[in-house]
């Protein structure tokens, strides 16, 4: 005979199956704050061991691989990644750090993969999906690439990588710049369709390694327009440690930008790539989202003149956060866990039918 306890360790036997499944963790990020230290004067941009660093906590947030979307790949390397924020008033400079044993910062063979870490912040109210944001719930992404910032300092091509090899010329480029031959010598733009139409894969300098995109959920990722690049960073490997700024404005003019006031929450999460582990696109590192606080005090609301005055010591409440991604998660574990309640309850009400017939 069925019983109550055999049917509830049944159903909490199906939970564990479910949770191991989707991998969903029991702990989470969520509570963590990053405080935005105030300072006065000029932010690091480029400066990994500024003292000004030390004025702000140093955060440890916890990582795990992305396994929502396919490709899949569970074993990343990175597992947390420690996080401290400076403001002045007019702009924030956030520091990423992270253990990596070795430095890929190329991506000129097939069998290359960078090194990088990205930032990423909702553009409404709430936390959409923590993995590239949802539809309606879009997401501002600053991706800093190794390669880009080697690209800035010591660009590195085919030649570089095989001095011996040899090239007559390159087709459609001015013949006497022979194997050197660069886009400024191509003599017809329409042999550079993705330099021309602004694609900054394409680009043979970069203003900065960061690149600063718009999602709204898998397969939606949009660089902004080069107009529109306005995050800077820098980063540093050493003894097997990754060190990246990234610096902004606090305020932005562009509409898929995410714009920051101090003593204001906002909700962060990060993404990192181990490039030696052939980590690329969806297969990275992923945190929960966490919270960024510009140190300061959060602007008043305005108050109707004819509305009574707010009693002292009043505690303003803000209005709840959308739960992050539950829908992700959620959905599919409803679908798979609804049949197995169906057949737990035909399995109880047969059993019912078979003692009340003895």
């Amino acid at each position: 005979m069925i019983t109550r306890s055999r049917l509830l360790v049944g159903l909490l036997l199906a939970l564990s199956v479910l949770f191991t499944l989707y991998k969903v963790p029991i702990a989470s990020s969520q509570g963590l704050t990053i405080v935005a230290a105030a300072v006065e004067g000029d932010l690091p941009a480029t400066d990994v061991d500024s003292p000004m660093w030390q004025e702000a906590a140093a955060i440890e947030v916890p990582m795990s691989a992305q396994v929502v979307a396919k490709p899949i790949l569970p074993d990343t390397k990175i597992r947390s990644v420690t996080a401290r924020a400076l403001h002045n008033g007019s702009q924030l400079a956030i520091l990423v750090e992270w253990k990596d044993e070795t430095l890929d910062d190329q991506m000129v063979r097939v069998q290359d993969f960078r090194d990088s870490v990205a930032l990423q912040f909702p553009l409404l109210e709430g936390q959409p999906f923590f993995c590239m944001g949802q539809t309606g719930g879009n997401v501002n992404i600053w991706h800093w690439k190794a390669d880009w910032q080697s690209d800035i300092t010591r660009r590195q091509d085919m030649e570089t990588l095989y001095p011996d090899m040899y090239v007559d010329h390159f087709p459609f480029a001015d013949p006497a710049a022979g194997v050197g031959a660069g886009p400024e010598d191509y003599l017809d733009a329409n042999y550079l369709p993705a330099l021309a139409s602004g694609n900054l894969f394409a680009s043979g300098a970069h203003a900065s390694p960061v690149e600063d995109l718009i999602a709204g959920g898998f397969g939606t990722l949009t660089s902004q327009p080069v107009e529109g690049q306005n995050v800077q960073g820098f980063g540093v490997w050493e003894n097997g440690l990754w060190r990246v700024i990234f610096l902004r404005g606090l305020a932005s003019p562009e509409p898929d930008d995410v714009s920051f006031t101090p003593g204001n929450l906002y909700p962060l999460a990060f993404a990192a790539w181990d490039g030696a582990n052939a980590e690329r696109d969806g297969l990275k590192s992923t945190s929960q989202w966490v919270d960024l606080q510009l140190a300061g005090e959060a602007p008043r609301p305005e108050v109707d003149a004819g509305a009574a005055p707010r009693p002292e010591g009043e505690v303003v409440v803000a209005p709840p956060r959308v739960p992050e991604g539950i829908i992700f998660v959620a959905l599919p574990m409803v679908a798979c866990l609804l049949p197995i309640l169906l057949l737990l309850i035909g399995v109880v009400a047969i059993g019912i039918v078979i003692e009340r017939r003895r």
